[in-house]
């Protein structure tokens, strides 16, 4: 089996409304038909048990590497929890030429899906061994570090419902829905209408904290800070346990919650400083802790919460506030508020 092409699909295409990948997939004459290879499926299925049916309920066509392939990638990205169901195998007008369309979630990780794929059925072939565990962690990992976050990964979920189509246009949050001319852009949970200053002042967190201080919202006393021993100080003026980040980080990056020893603000201090210059010193409030976004529609304004569940006082950044759950992540209890 030879793959001489693979090509992403990134939006609607001949196959399907799913982004894809799509490769050109050559299989020798034997090949061609899996029953001719003797233990061929026993072996690949032992590699790896849930890969699946190789061909699909009602056809009776020869199955061959080509779908071996496909299924394999497939399945290896919705072992790994990716949200994924489309694929297929279409043979060319060439003999033994097929063309391998598998839906991916995520570009990097459906790229990944389709080597790992290649490397089990080749070993399937070969007889020899195949790390399912690894190849499934790899997945996993390069998952967790390019999919969208937790709100933007919303906003996405909510237009996939309503059959808005989207691609994401960075390895960041930059996401399009539509198309043509009817087409709108969002960068995490920032469209084309967000004000500049109002993002401005939401990025620095002791210029929020002044404001919603002015209109009676009550806030945690505090202060900023720019040395470990003025940290300290600050600290000793709170008398009671402290909350350090920094002054103008996202995503919960370099934040340490409910510590109070001369230890744990040194080490939180260090931590924070590798995102700002300037760090805050504040009162740590006990209670649960949510994530906001408030989604404009005409005159009323919908509020979506997401509760982070965590007894932990050093606060992991950005995995907490997923709602995937896994063994190493937080669950998480997404709430509509009324």
């Amino acid at each position: 089996m030879d793959v001489s092409r693979i090509r992403v699909l990134r939006g609607p295409n001949l196959w399907s409304r799913h982004t894809a990948i799509e490769a050109i997939v050559s299989c020798p004459e034997v090949e061609r038909a899996i029953e001719g290879m003797p233990g061929f499926e026993v072996r690949l299925r032992a590699r790896f048990p849930h890969i699946g049916f190789l061909q699909p309920a009602g056809e009776v066509k020869a199955v061959s590497m080509a779908h071996a392939l496909q299924a394999a990638a497939l399945g290896l990205q919705s072992q790994a929890g990716c949200p994924v169901t489309f694929s297929r195998t279409v043979p060319t007008v060439e003999a033994g030429v097929y063309q391998v369309i598998v839906e991916y979630s995520e570009e990097a990780v459906g790229r990944l899906a389709f080597e790992l794929a290649q490397e089990l059925c080749n070993a399937a072939l070969d007889d020899k061994p195949f790390d399912l565990a690894d190849a499934l962690a790899r997945l996993r990992e390069l998952d967790e570090d390019v999919r969208l976050g937790p709100s933007t990964g919303s906003i996405v979920a909510a237009a996939v419902k309503r059959g808005i189509p989207f691609r994401r246009l960075t390895d960041g949050s930059m996401v399009q829905f539509g198309w043509g001319s009817r087409q709108k852009r969002i960068q995490a949970a920032e469209t084309s209408n967000t004000s500049a200053i109002a993002e401005s002042i939401a990025q620095d967190k002791e210029l929020t904290k002044m404001l919603l201080n002015a209109a009676g919202v009550p806030v945690p006393n505090g202060r900023v800070v720019e040395t470990v021993e003025d940290a300290w100080a600050a600290a000793q003026e709170i008398a009671a346990p402290v909350v350090i980040k920094p002054r103008d980080g996202n995503q919960g990056k370099g934040v340490a919650v409910n510590i109070s020893s001369r230890e744990q603000i040194v080490a939180a201090f260090n931590a924070a400083v590798k995102i700002s210059d300037e760090i805050i010193v504040e009162r740590y409030l006990p209670g649960h802790d949510y994530r906001l976004l408030v989604i404009a529609r005409r005159w009323s304004l919908r509020p979506v919460a997401i509760r982070r569940k965590s007894s932990a006082t050093a606060y992991t950044p950005f995995a907490n506030w997923s709602t995937r759950s896994t063994a190493i992540r937080c669950a998480a209890t997404v709430t509509r508020l009324r």
